[in-house]
């Protein structure tokens, strides 16, 4: 037996999510977008303002709490996931009794939604930024505890192949030692599904304050770990039951590393392609 979780889209799921710590005003807004999402592409601020009982101010506010430019970047956005939207946007939760045929069914189903409903929060402006960043940067830092650790560790394993000066720290001491002596020019890339890790979060702060420009992947929505990186860059937040084993989520992060790095490889690549067949060729002397 399967049970599935009846879920919106990406950005419908994160105001529904953070409903409770928004403002009195700010809630007004969500609110109303929850019950009537479908209207929202034929309203304009000033017109959902009123609906709302708020004032245009507040509406940008809301949308700027979420990432978005303003209110028309929002509305163009969730337009965009709405039309998308397919018939069974659906993560399942795999539960006692299920055969194996099942439970891959639903794994595979789980892992393609979440690789999908990230693709579609891409902000390819913030995307190019990174790309750009970690191509220029002297050195790179990345961290992450726990299960963003591998996501980290994987990363590390790209960026090592092409010659960047990279480490991926899964300590917590070892994340702040490191941050401090990064400076302008280097990067830091933080890797947390909540955005809400203490140790990722004053990694980041240190590798901040040390002039490195910081990078965050992390679930889609408002969190610290997104309002404190230079470039945030978002993963599907619509997992639910499968949080409990990190499954989806860390398909969806592994799939932002996969394009930042093939970003890199690209922009980069009469520098970096070979460096990649010459550590190819250098570890195929050993199988």
């Amino acid at each position: 037996m399967i049970r599935i979780s009846t879920i919106s889209t990406p950005i419908l799921h994160a105001v529904e999510e953070h409903l409770q710590q928004l403002s009195q005003q700010e809630r007004r807004v969500a609110e109303y977008i929850l019950a009537s999402s479908a209207s929202i592409v034929d309203l304009g601020i000033r017109e959902l303002a009123g609906k709302c009982g708020v004032s245009p101010a507040t509406v940008t506010r809301f949308c700027k709490v979420f990432h978005f430019k303003g209110y028309p970047d929002f509305k163009m956005k969730l337009a965009g996931e709405l039309a998308q939207k397919p018939a069974h946007n659906a993560y399942q939760d795999v539960i006692a009794g299920n055969d194996l045929r099942t439970i891959a069914a639903a794994i595979e189903a789980n892992h393609v939604a979440s690789i999908t409903d990230t693709t579609r929060l891409l902000d390819m402006e913030q995307l190019q930024q990174a790309v750009q960043a970690l191509c220029a940067a002297g050195r790179i830092d990345l961290y992450g505890v726990a299960t963003s650790s591998i996501v980290a560790q994987d990363f590390y394993q790209k960026l090592i192949r092409i010659g960047k000066n990279c480490t991926a720290f899964a300590d917590p001491h070892m994340q702040i030692t490191s941050a401090s002596t990064l400076k302008a020019g280097d990067a830091a890339i933080a890797v947390s599904y909540s955005g809400e890790t203490p140790e990722t979060i004053a990694a980041l702060r240190c590798a901040k304050d040390s002039g490195a420009l910081t990078i965050c992947l992390t679930h889609y929505g408002s969190s610290t770990l997104a309002s404190l990186a230079d470039i945030p860059l978002f993963s599907s937040s619509l997992e639910e039951g499968m949080r409990r084993g990190d499954m989806a989520s860390r398909i969806a992060q592994l799939h932002l590393i996969d394009i930042l790095f093939m970003g890199m490889v690209s922009s980069g690549f009469e520098d970096y392609v070979p460096k990649l067949e010459h550590s190819y060729h250098n570890v195929r002397n050993y199988r």
